[in-house]
């Protein structure tokens, strides 16, 4: 027995979002609400459950749709640059600032801008983050020049605000600013029922930009998924089938399925000493994070080379392309134009 696959390939959206599980319909029913109006949106969930593409379609839907769509991940930027990525800066306000640079902020007016991992904003930028929200205004850096701003803000994250604002984290007056319409996402887990049209969507996708005809998809690989607990959610099937239809030769669909079976293991299996405790949790972390240190080291509450450190100790390789790439690369990510 084998799904067949629509004809059409390439022909669907990337970006739509797929499934008809009860869980995923009451979230789109919150988004058809709370799309058209200007109000801020939170979006919670694990890592990997597709908060930005909802946020993507929170703005389709709203009177900004023609005005930028402006995103930012605050793990992402270096802790001393995030204001700066924020909010912008003048020629000579920091070494190394040689010209005049628009902040997220300024770059996003009159349309809407999406901070993924808010949760993970350091305490000394939330009043700024706090007063250009309720006064929707701002100073770049190095400028005493007040600036006014019209955006939209949908703010997401993995972790649990209540709690850090009981433990002093996180600004209680800032959370209550974000938490006007707090949408959850469920994990994929959790949606099981809707992996057969993920499946069908990434394929799809895939198969179109790899100009390769997969048609079918045995039956037993999606029982298999449905077993699997799929930490990384979305994003981790939508690699795992990028990396199957790479594997594909013919016109079905070859899986690695022992890839599931052996994380499956790994994520069940109970370790036998600390050492190999940490090393199954950094591994867990990295997974979820696809591999991305500087995400992983804030996940964990660690440095970077501490993070490198106890990898290597632990005998986790390490990306190539971490090894080589200067942190302040990280700058590049969404970099306004």
């Amino acid at each position: 027995m084998a799904i067949p696959i629509s004809s059409a390939q390439g022909a669907c959206n990337q970006n739509k979002i797929v499934g008809e599980s009860k869980k995923l319909q009451r979230v789109m029913q919150q988004v058809e609400i709370v799309g058209p109006t200007d109000s801020t949106v939170l979006i919670l969930g694990e890592t990997g459950t597709g908060k930005g593409r909802f946020a993507e379609h929170i703005h389709a839907m709203s009177a900004r749709r023609h005005r930028p769509f402006i995103k930012l991940n605050c793990a992402a930027i270096p802790l001393g640059l995030l204001e700066s990525e924020l909010f912008g800066h003048e020629r000579g306000a920091f070494t190394g600032a040689i010209s005049q640079r628009l902040g997220r902020f300024e770059a996003a007016n009159r349309g809407t801008l999406f901070l993924d991992e808010i949760g993970d904003i350091p305490a000394e930028l939330q009043p700024k983050l706090l007063r250009v929200l309720q006064e929707h205004e701002f100073e770049r850096l190095g400028s005493g020049q007040t600036i006014q701003t019209d955006v939209r803000l949908i703010a997401a994250t993995q972790h649990n605000l209540k709690k850090m604002v009981a433990e002093g984290k996180f600004r209680e007056d800032l959370f209550y600013r974000l938490n006007v319409f707090p949408v959850t996402l469920p994990p994929l887990r959790e949606r099981t029922q809707d992996l057969p049209s993920l499946v069908r969507h990434f394929v799809d996708i895939f198969a179109h930009r790899m100009h390769k005809r997969v048609d079918v998809i045995p039956t037993d690989v999606v029982s298999t998924m449905a077993r699997y607990p799929w930490p990384g959610n979305i994003r981790e099937l939508e690699n795992f089938i990028e990396r199957a239809v790479i594997l594909s030769s013919g016109a079905v669909l070859d899986a690695p399925m022992h890839e599931l079976t052996a994380l499956d293991d790994e994520v069940t299996a109970p370790p036998v000493t600390l050492k190999d405790a940490e090393r199954v949790h950094i591994c867990k972390i990295l997974r979820e994070v696809d591999g991305v240190i500087a995400k992983a080291a804030v996940r964990l509450g660690v440095p970077r080379s501490t993070l490198f450190y106890k990898m290597r100790r632990l005998g986790i390789s390490v990306p190539r392309e971490a090894k080589r790439r200067p942190a302040v690369q990280a700058l590049t990510a969404d970099h306004l134009h």
